[in-house]
């Protein structure tokens, strides 16, 4: 019999296993609306196929004393557990998968730690963020598109930019200041994630502009922020939002796991207070282009050493807990992840057809409790805005929906 291969967890897979919360799982949720129905029997078979074509996806945690100094996948020949499953349609069935998606992350012990459910013509991909993100499973989404219609499915190329030389942007915000805290609004009494998903038009951006749409989202990003926390009565702090940095290329060759990079984009308030917003861009603009510029480990120099086996995992596992509730008044306000324009078709063939809306949204547990998601697809920008209940509620959530919008115009009335 043939050893399972294993390969010792990446450091960001070892800091999310060690403060895992069953309250608040951290899970992705990937939703994909498809014009027409599909047939289950050839779901299940391209969507297994696809799995193959991406070995990395079939592990699971390998079993190991409690001195150990490392987690381990261990990969295998297949899956654990029917991957695809269908659930029964109804006029609330597609909300209560999101409700899924939220709350029953995959089990990390089972192969592999993601979960497909299919509600009439909508899939739910839900993903166990301690193993893997939302790029890496979009790319198995796509093979299994392509595995099912027949149709490429290959990736857009990425649009060109010309390199720049890193420098220091002007007038960069301190991070040294504990960053402003979302302000309390309506919470809920069950523990957990709410979610919000909206479409809106995609921000227009003159051709040759100095910043980009990632750019008008972040700045639309903290102008509401802003706002919400001015009605809540909130002192004015600098805020601090974290933007997911991925380079990895989009083919087959793709690595899958948690391949993305974290940095920090600072905003003072005097500069979300009464903006001149065509230089807030500009300024922007400038700070996202020097931080991703720099070379840095994905969760800093920290984790790395964190990370590093010099003691059993369960010691550093304390350890890593003590200090993330330490360095609780310092993390980000908030997180703004932009998966950009989809780059693939997502053409599952003539009969289910190609995706016209895509949303994903990111674990939003205390003490950010609120992350912000977008993507585009067919020309229309996909908002999902995720929140821990312990902080916000649904009407809070319509309200910063309500705030997005109107900031997102007004960056693009600018133009």
């Amino acid at each position: 019999m043939t050893t399972p291969v294993r390969i010792p967890f990446p450091v960001v897979d070892e800091v999310s296993r060690h403060c895992l919360q069953e309250e608040e799982p951290e899970t992705v949720h990937i939703e994909v609306h498809l014009p027409g129905p599909l047939d289950r029997s050839r779901l299940r078979k391209a969507f297994l196929e696809a799995l193959h074509r991406h070995p990395r996806i079939l592990m699971r945690e390998a079993p190991g004393p409690w001195y150990r100094r490392r987690y381990e996948w261990e990969l295998t020949r297949e899956p654990d557990v029917e991957v695809v499953t269908f659930a029964p349609p109804g006029p609330r069935a597609v909300q209560e998968a999101r409700a899924r998606a939220l709350a029953q992350a995959p089990p990390l012990s089972q192969s592999p730690p993601v979960r497909l459910e299919v509600v009439d013509s909508v899939l739910f991909l839900t993903i166990n963020h301690t193993a893997l993100d939302g790029p890496a499973c979009l790319r198995v989404l796509a093979t299994a598109a392509e595995l099912y219609g027949g149709r490429d499915n290959s990736p857009a190329a990425p649009p060109v930019r010309p390199a720049e030389p890193h420098r220091e942007p002007p007038d960069t915000p301190t991070n040294w200041a504990p960053p402003a805290r979302v302000a309390r609004g309506t919470p809920e009494p069950s523990p957990g994630n709410g979610m919000l998903v909206t479409e809106l038009p995609l921000p227009h951006r003159p051709k040759g502009s100095p910043y980009t749409v990632n750019d008008q989202l972040m700045v639309t990003t903290a102008l509401t922020l802003a706002h919400w926390n001015r009605e809540h009565g909130a002192r004015p702090r600098p805020l601090r939002i974290t933007m997911p940095v991925d380079d990895r290329p989009r083919d087959l060759s793709m690595p899958i796991g948690n391949g993305t990079r974290l940095v920090e984009v600072p905003f003072a308030p005097r500069e979300l207070r009464d903006p001149h917003l065509p230089d807030l861009l500009r300024r922007t603009a400038e700070r996202t282009r020097a931080l991703k510029s720099l070379p840095r480990p994905q969760l800093g120099h920290g984790a790395t050493l964190l990370t590093a086996p010099w003691a059993p995992v369960a010691a550093r596992a304390a350890l890593t807990r003590t200090l993330r509730r330490a360095a609780a008044p310092w993390t980000s306000t908030t997180l703004l992840s932009n998966i950009g324009r989809i780059p693939y078709p997502l053409d599952f063939g003539e009969e289910a057809g190609r995706a016209h809306a895509v949303w994903f949204s990111a674990p939003a547990r205390m003490p950010r409790g609120l992350t912000v998601t977008t993507a585009s697809t067919a020309g229309r920008l996909h908002l999902a805005l995720r929140w821990s209940r312990t902080l916000l509620g649904p009407g809070d959530g319509a309200h910063l929906r309500d705030l997005f919008e109107h900031y997102l115009h007004t960056t693009e009335a600018t133009s």
